[in-house]
């Protein structure tokens, strides 16, 4: 779970890849480096982000059985909401008890 800034949105064959800013990690599952990239397995834009937005995003470390792909995946339907103090601070309380 991390606070990001969408830098830029690209599709990529069947799937939308964001160039995130990693402004601040809530959980430590995985590590994150100061840009990252963030594929959803969809071209639709659900869910939808936009350039310049800020968002809590709930992702997941994804890597193939080869270990030849290791990405940070948002699922479809997963939590991406807009960033806002309050919704920083819920997801810091959460982090906590979890």
């Amino acid at each position: 779970v991390f606070h990001g800034r969408i830098l830029a949105r690209r599709v990529v064959g069947q799937e939308t890849r964001y160039e995130v800013e990693v402004k601040a990690r809530y959980r430590h599952r995985f590590p994150l480096v100061s840009r990252e990239y963030l594929w959803v397995p969809n071209t639709c834009g659900c869910p939808a982000l936009s350039v310049a937005g800020e968002y809590v995003l709930m992702a997941r470390r994804h890597v193939n059985h080869e270990h030849t792909l290791n990405r940070i995946l948002l699922q479809d339907g997963g939590y991406a909401r807009p960033w806002t103090p309050r919704e920083a601070r819920l997801v810091r309380e959460a982090a906590r008890h979890c």
